[in-house]
């Protein structure tokens, strides 16, 4: 029977999903509704079913949005063709890309102008890969895994570079690179890594977890790339680990078997959510108890852009006086 849940220390929010929320919020108080956003803010329900019922509609094309609305960019990020669709249709942009992502881009970008091809390590498909590689149209080249590193073919003629999807699995990303740096020796790397901080912490917090757990739930939603990576590094730690966001999810079974049930939560999920997710593993084991696991410190922030707050500060006392 379950005696005690495990809360890792980092988890939940991470300072980007933090300001991508801030700024929709800020949006909403600026210019009102109907808000648009391109894509979910951050891949987790809970975030965008609250946006919803507070009039914000989300869109997968521009195409949606009607001509001079206001639009917000996703945390993901967005390629110089979607900048483009919206400077044709008239629309009044508010960017809450997180700025590790634009890191990123900024560094693709540094990279194509100098005549580099560039190996892009990230997910095919995922919305943060799709914008990023956006920066450099047939200069990039993206490689979703191991055997994809190993048979990818590149142009002789050119130096290589290497950028990184954020949200990846460390020890994944470290496999993958060690065989692009075997095949490919003169492989140019970032100053600094591409991988998010928080995503780096929260893996290192999840280790350590999963060595003190008899299972590992990860609280998260299943488009979260991060929350996936936090499942599959708990897992390959030797526990077994499962994804799930609500508390109906949670298994009688868990509780009946695993004496230490350790928690943690993807980077776009709110605290909230895991506070359930504990209530009803509570709620099977009433006499278990709770701890916390601090593995790390995280101190870092981002301030949304200082016209929006003065945006929002002149709409709100425009309110106020009325």
């Amino acid at each position: 029977m379950m005696e005690k849940v495990l809360l890792a220390s980092p988890r939940g929010f991470c300072a980007g999903v933090a300001y991508a929320i801030e700024v929709v919020d800020l949006a909403l108080e600026a210019f009102g509704t109907p808000l648009y956003v391109r894509h979910a803010i951050v891949h987790n329900e809970h975030v965008v079913r609250s946006f919803e019922r507070r009039g914000v509609i989300f869109v997968e094309d521009l195409e949606e949005v009607p001509e001079g609305a206001n639009v917000v960019f996703s945390a993901h990020g967005v390629s110089p063709a979607v900048r483009q669709q919206a400077q044709v249709r008239n629309l009044n942009v508010i960017d809450a890309t997180c700025p590790l992502v634009s890191k990123v881009h900024r560094e693709i970008t540094r990279f194509a102008r100098g005549g580099y091809h560039i190996l892009y390590i990230g997910h095919r498909g995922h919305v943060e890969a799709q914008g990023s590689t956006g920066h450099a149209p047939g200069q990039i080249t993206l490689i979703d895994n191991i055997e994809e590193a190993e048979s990818v073919e590149v142009p002789t003629a050119r130096p290589l570079a290497v950028a990184t999807q954020t949200t990846l699995s460390v020890d994944e990303v470290n496999d993958i690179l060690s065989v692009l740096k075997r095949r490919f020796p003169q492989l140019e790397q970032p100053k600094k890594e591409d991988i998010c901080y928080a995503t780096t912490n929260r893996q290192t917090a999840v280790k350590q977890l999963a060595q003190q757990s008899d299972i590992v739930l990860v609280v998260g939603s299943r488009t979260s790339s991060n929350s996936n990576r936090l499942r599959e590094v708990a897992e390959s730690c030797g526990v077994p680990a499962y994804l799930l966001l609500e508390p109906s999810e949670v298994r009688p079974e868990w509780v009946q078997q695993a004496r230490v049930i350790g928690i943690t939560s993807g980077a776009s999920t709110p605290e909230s959510s895991t506070e359930v997710i504990i209530g009803e593993l509570l709620r099977l084991s009433p006499n278990a108890t709770v701890e916390t696991l601090k593995v790390l410190d995280e101190a870092v922030e981002f301030i949304p852009p200082r016209t929006l707050i003065a945006q929002a500060q002149q709409a709100r006392q425009a309110r106020e006086k009325v």
